[in-house]
């Protein structure tokens, strides 16, 4: 299953760091994703990551920044709607329902339904879907949704069995890192959720 961590919301010491160590041990893809953020500041994060990791990269806001980086993707919202003119790479969204996911399956490359679990990071955020529902439903889910709202080495492999073709994760990963800054332990959450055991 292929999993994408998307950043924290706010930037962390040791961030570049542990976003190089996160694609070093296997996640599929990196979404940037700090809204309100400053142009600059963004720019200083991407420009700490080295650039061979660039290509795994979507970002979520500053999406000029894709092009003048080389970036890999960039991910739509309701801030951003629409790619960048000339952008090639790989287009993400965020889907909240049923109906989004096939609206846009048809403009790009994947998408995340949520919150399918509830959320880590988001108290009170509550799960809209169930797996049953989603398994009684085929075609809504595909290899090209993800699955985001509390993922965790817990119930990642629940997933595949309702058709997602991968998870994304934030609280999972970022939520003890943002106390205690340890890549070690970032990157070992990161592998149980590759090999979560039961």
């Amino acid at each position: 299953m292929r999993v994408i961590v998307i950043t924290d919301p706010e930037f962390l010491p040791g961030e570049a760091e542990a976003l190089t160590a996160l694609l070093d041990a296997g996640a599929w893809r990196v979404h940037v994703r700090k809204p309100g953020a400053h142009a600059e500041d963004v720019s200083a994060l991407l420009e700490a990551v080295p650039e061979r990791c660039y290509s795994r990269i979507s970002l979520h806001d500053c999406h000029d920044m894709a092009l003048r980086y080389g970036l890999g993707g960039v991910h739509l919202n309701g801030r951003n709607p629409v790619p960048p003119s000339g952008f090639a790479g790989l287009v993400s969204r965020s889907c909240h329902s049923f109906e989004e996911l096939g609206r846009y399956a048809g403009k790009c490359d994947y998408m995340f339904l949520s919150p399918v679990f509830d959320s880590i990071s988001k108290r009170g955020y509550s799960s809209h879907f169930s797996l049953e529902d989603i398994k009684s439903r085929p075609g809504i889910v595909s290899s090209r949704v993800f699955a985001l709202g509390g993922v965790s080495a817990g119930n990642i492999g629940l997933l595949s069995d309702a058709g997602f073709g991968g998870a994304a994760v934030l609280g999972y990963i970022w939520e003890p890192f943002r106390q205690d800054h340890d890549i070690t332990g970032l990157t070992e959450r990161f592998r149980n959720l590759m090999n979560p055991v039961y």
